[in-house]
């Protein structure tokens, strides 16, 4: 009885994923749209269901549906068990089963029309990543956040010119002073292993984690603000990506510009679906 009952339940959810797993759908809930594009990504961990392009895309559907049941009132606990009751399900299922194969044929229409998305825009509570796989003869953003400090505007995320790209903050101050140093902070999880969503967002100074800025260079023309002549590029590690996927979708971070004489200016941005942003860019340029 039990086997029987497994079956049916695996059927279910094979037929689930063939309808649920389209970049928007229509009828499923946030909770229900992250286990079945969950359990996709299980699946085609396992049975190599997809092309590299196709997988990035599931990817950056993934996280866009957890995303969304977080802000949806999910807890993260809850979303980490739908998780694992998807990883044990796609386990379960024979990668030969006739209901994968449907389930991969409609994955694979749905998210075809991702290849040929050349930009998107992926929502937050206070801050959109915008990303763009556009290929360009000169430099430009692929994954960006805008932000302000004073008067000053600030960009952050990844920019770079034909496959190659890094992590940077541009920033064009007001007035002759210009910082030293930059940083980004942000919670530390062996500190503080939930997320951190009171008060102003920024978790306390004492439970921060710092990534330094590897330099700094005049920024190139079409990475500044509109408006803007002049401003710096400051490039961050490589590293800066897996610290901003740990993070919350609703949670805070920070890039701390220092002066000479002291003085700190703070640009906050919201972690949002920077992970799903970053997925889509591995797609590939068009």
């Amino acid at each position: 009885m039990r086997i029987g009952q497994t079956a049916l339940k695996t059927k279910a959810a094979l037929l689930a994923a063939a309808v649920l797993c389209l970049p928007d759908p229509a009828r499923a809930g946030p909770a229900d749209t992250y286990y079945e594009r969950a359990f996709m990504v299980a699946a085609d961990q396992r049975c190599g269901l997809f092309e590299a392009r196709i997988d990035a895309a599931l990817g950056a559907a993934a996280a866009q549906a957890r995303g969304a049941a977080l802000r949806s009132g999910a807890a993260e606990a809850d979303l980490s068990a739908t998780a694992a009751r998807a990883r044990s399900r796609a386990h379960a299922v024979s990668c030969q089963d006739p209901q994968l194969a449907t389930a991969r044929s409609r994955v694979d229409d749905a998210f075809s029309g991702w290849l040929r998305t050349p930009r998107m825009s992926f929502p937050g509570e206070r801050g959109d990543w915008t990303a763009n796989r556009m290929r360009s003869a000169g430099p430009g953003w692929r994954l960006k956040q805008t932000s302000v400090v004073g008067a000053s505007p600030v960009a952050f995320g990844y920019a770079g010119q034909g496959d190659a790209q890094d992590m940077v903050a541009v920033v064009s101050f007001v007035g002759r002073s210009r910082p030293n140093a930059a940083r980004i902070v942000l919670r530390d999880p062996t500190r503080v292993p939930r997320a951190w969503l009171a008060g102003e967002g920024l978790v306390p100074a004492s439970s921060r984690a710092s990534l330094w800025a590897a330099g700094v260079a005049p920024a190139e023309r079409e990475l500044l603000a509109e408006g803007r002549r002049a401003g710096e590029v400051w490039r961050f590690p490589a590293s800066t990506a897996a610290a901003l996927e740990r993070l919350d979708p609703r949670e805070t971070f920070a890039i701390e510009f220092h002066f000479r004489d002291g003085s700190v200016a703070t640009a906050k941005f919201e972690a949002g679906d920077f992970a799903a942003g970053r997925a889509f860019l591995a797609m590939g340029l068009i």
